[in-house]
């Protein structure tokens, strides 16, 4: 209450919540290391020439990931926080956070997938699949598998971040609630 003649003191103001330099900069490393996971990706590529004995003449056969899922989450995550790092600039409102919890969710929810839809490419690469006579490739195209281990890796690491946004932004929710 305010005293005759003197003015109401002003309503405190609602809590800030969250950790804004810590999103930024999650924000900031997940851009950087699907933008390195894609890069990775895309220059996964090695040829290798085999000999054919009867024919007397040397064979080349080139390893490409072709597997679309991996790159198109990527790519997708990629551009999603770079838009969300340019967003972040200015004090989000309690629905913004509301919907950016909601999209880090369902971008980890992608993320994890393609990273097991990755993996899963990567280990019949490693170790084949005998009921299905795919033989492994990784002892003759190494460089090839070690860019794929490394992309599924770094997607890996992607979904990790976007928990950890998911967390913040769940914090920063609830700091404005109360």
């Amino acid at each position: 209450t305010a005293e005759p003649g003197k003015a109401a003191a002003p309503a405190p103001p609602a809590p800030a919540g969250g950790f804004p330099g810590a999103e930024l900069a999650l924000q900031a490393l997940l851009f950087a290391v699907t933008l390195a996971a894609l890069v990775v990706l895309a220059t996964a590529k090695q040829t290798v020439l085999f000999p054919v004995p009867v024919l007397r003449a040397v064979v080349p056969m080139e390893a490409k990931y072709v597997c679309r899922y991996l790159p198109v989450a990527l790519c997708a995550t990629c551009l999603y926080s770079l838009l969300t790092a340019l967003g972040s600039l200015r004090p989000p409102t309690a629905r913004t956070l509301f919907i950016l919890l909601l999209l880090d969710v369902f971008y980890a929810a992608v993320m994890a997938s393609a990273t097991g839809s990755g993996g899963g490419v990567a280990w019949i690469g490693l170790k084949g699949n005998s009921h299905t006579r795919w033989n492994k490739i990784c002892d003759t195209y190494g460089k090839f598998c070690r860019h794929i281990g490394s992309s599924v890796f770094l997607a890996l690491v992607a979904s990790i971040i976007l928990v950890l946004l998911a967390v913040l932004n769940a914090y920063s929710l609830y700091r404005r609630s109360r």
